[in-house]
């Protein structure tokens, strides 16, 4: 057999584990992960390489029953992409939440016609016979996708399904360079970090009216441990929102930017020196040009 390559899309609802088990399947963290919804916002392409084949796998947001914002929109759209351009798609879903999948979404995955798997995720949560009521129903539902029960937090599995995954590339060529581990460049990687920490330390619509941009980012040279100087903008959408982020006397932000230094420092493998601000861009959420700035619309 010749070398294999293809295109692996996960899809799912948002806080399935779709993340989680992408970072399990190429054994690096790419994808941020929280326990909160729509914490993936972009589609982010992440590439496994060995001698003998290449794996392009693609996290998509969660899909959004209901889209409030322009954003949440384009979110939507970049989940659908994945049934587009797929070799292999894996629908995820989550063994301990009710099934409620838009009639939409159902529609189209039985329409797919590539090797199709249905990734039921999270057993190490579920027991055996709460399993098997699920894996009956889906049966039902979706009939032509083979079932895979996995638990991607605990690495349940995991290895199992890439290995089912491989069996069904296609024979072709590398589509990157064999070094390529992704399609992102280091400055949406690093500002994917600040917002995963502003997720994490922050409640309510705080998380969702954020953005972040890297607007700097030096390596200075003169240094012998060659510091990395970041520069970054917390996009918010009312000025309150600002208060919150910055806290009293600078506190909230001045832990946030201790958080997200320590991640981008092992990320980059380097000293960094982090710089925040917090900037109002009202309601950039439902606006084009900021959104085609901040890489949701072509």
């Amino acid at each position: 057999m010749g070398h294999l390559s293809g295109f692996v899309n996960i899809m799912g609802e948002p806080n399935v584990g779709k993340s989680t088990l992408l970072n399990a399947l190429i054994g690096e963290k790419l994808s941020i992960i929280t326990n909160k919804p729509q914490t993936t916002r972009h589609r982010i392409m992440a590439i496994l390489n060995t001698d003998d084949y290449q794996v392009v796998f693609s996290d998509t947001p969660g899909i959004i029953d209901t889209p409030h914002y322009k954003m949440q929109q384009a979110m939507n759209t970049f989940a659908y992409s994945a049934l587009e351009d797929a070799d292999v798609l894996m629908f995820i879903v989550d063994v301990n939440k009710e099934p409620i999948i838009p009639e939409e979404v159902i529609k189209k995955l039985k329409g797919i016609t590539c090797p199709k798997l249905l990734i039921l995720n999270k057993i190490d949560l579920s027991s055996q016979k709460e399993l098997e009521a699920l894996s009956s129903w889906w049966t039902t539902e979706l009939p032509d996708f083979e079932q895979v029960a996995i638990s991607a937090l605990e690495k349940i599995g995991v290895q199992e399904l890439l290995k089912k995954i491989i069996s069904y590339l296609p024979e072709g060529p590398p589509y990157y360079p064999k070094d390529q581990f992704t399609d992102r460049s280091e400055r949406f990687f690093i500002s994917e970090i600040v917002r995963e920490k502003i997720l994490q330390q922050f409640f309510q619509e705080i998380p969702y009216s954020c953005e972040v941009i890297v607007n700097s980012f030096k390596e200075d040279e003169t240094r012998k441990d060659k510091l990395v100087r970041i520069a970054a903008d917390i996009i918010v959408n009312r000025k309150t929102q600002k208060s919150i982020i910055i806290g009293k006397g600078g506190s909230s932000i001045k832990k946030l930017g201790t958080a997200a230094r320590i991640d981008i420092e092992v990320f980059l493998e380097r000293k960094v020196y982090l710089e925040l601000h917090v900037k109002v861009k009202e309601k950039w959420r439902d606006d084009d040009r900021y959104l085609k700035s901040y890489g949701y619309l072509q």
